[in-house]
């Protein structure tokens, strides 16, 4: 069987157990909040006294009396057209307030992931690179500093600090216009990204002194080979598979700890959505947040299995050999 065949096959492997989490993971989600405490008519007549005729007539009007596979295979079949159903609380179609919201998350994404990969990497090898020096020993600690901040902590701190005491930044909403906005979302994104930072600068570390161990390296560097091109060909070429692949797997898990985030500094975002949608017992929106965190950190994880080998050769061949 030929090389391109093989992974023809592979890749249709890998899509079809993708398309087999997401079931799953939509039979777990459904189930999870079909079997959540708490009766979803009581709270669409908010406070309001019912009887039991109304009630009836509530949960009939919602589809809260049928079956649960019918009750799952409907919402399912929606699903799969792109409709998540309707919000009882913002009476409106739930892919129209996640759309409304998505913007404000994306952008506070897309500037963590940017200091996730410029920073983390770039201390990394510089760790690497002046292992046992001084700024090594000071890299580390911000790292294992870093590591163990918690979202809402480093959140709190920079507001405290950067927001109400030197007022360099907004500390409350998204802002309008293109520039309010970037200054509106500095101080979320480096409280989103300090965790994952740190963990990239230690997988970055790590596998930079790993290939910088290695014999060829070794021979190279004997042979006269400027340093920098030793680094850059033979080194950090090797090393950004485990990196990318760390990475990828961490901003894509960032949608969860958006919720923090968001909600530390009033931003109105997916993730401050989901807060406000559990505390509401909204449901058709928790279900909906929840399929689609899951789904874009499945959907990142098949885009790197099919890129790894493109950045790592090695893992192409050892692919091949298999």
């Amino acid at each position: 069987m030929s090389r391109t065949t093989t992974r023809a096959l592979g890749v249709v492997s890998r899509l079809a157990g993708m398309a087999a989490t997401l079931l799953v993971t939509s039979f777990l989600v459904f189930s999870s909040l079909y079997l959540a405490p708490g009766d979803p008519a009581s709270f669409l007549v908010r406070g309001r006294s019912a009887g039991p005729d109304e009630l009836a007539r509530i949960r009939h009007r919602y589809g809260f009396d049928e079956p649960f596979f019918v009750r799952y295979w409907d919402w399912l079949g929606g699903v799969l057209h792109g409709d998540f159903g309707r919000s009882y609380v913002f009476h409106q179609d739930v892919s129209s307030v996640i759309w409304s919201r998505l913007p404000a998350t994306l952008l506070l994404i897309a500037a963590s992931a940017l200091l996730i990969a410029v920073v983390g990497l770039a201390a990394g090898i510089v760790g690497a690179l002046r292992r046992g020096t001084r700024t090594d020993s000071m890299l580390m600690l911000l790292v294992t500093v870093g590591a163990a901040a918690p979202a809402f902590v480093a959140a709190l701190l920079l507001r405290s600090l950067f927001g109400v005491k030197l007022g360099w930044f907004p500390t409350i909403g998204n802002g309008t216009g293109v520039l309010d906005r970037l200054h509106h979302v500095v101080l979320p994104a480096i409280a989103l990204s300090v965790t994952f930072m740190a963990m990239v600068t230690r997988v970055t570390r790590s596998s930079m002194l790993e290939e910088l161990g290695r014999e060829h390296v070794e021979v190279a560097v004997s042979r006269g080979t400027p340093r920098w091109t030793v680094i850059r060909r033979h080194v950090l070429r090797n090393a950004l598979g485990p990196i990318v692949t760390v990475s990828a797997l961490l901003i894509s898990g960032m949608l969860v700890s958006t919720s923090i985030v968001e909600t530390a500094f009033g931003m109105s975002g997916v993730g401050s959505l989901l807060v406000t949608s559990v505390n509401q017992m909204d449901f058709q929106v928790v279900q909906a947040i929840v399929l689609l965190v899951v789904a874009a950190f499945v959907v990142v994880n098949f885009l790197v299995d099919l890129v790894h080998p493109l950045i790592d050769p090695r893992v192409a061949a050892a692919g091949g050999a298999r």
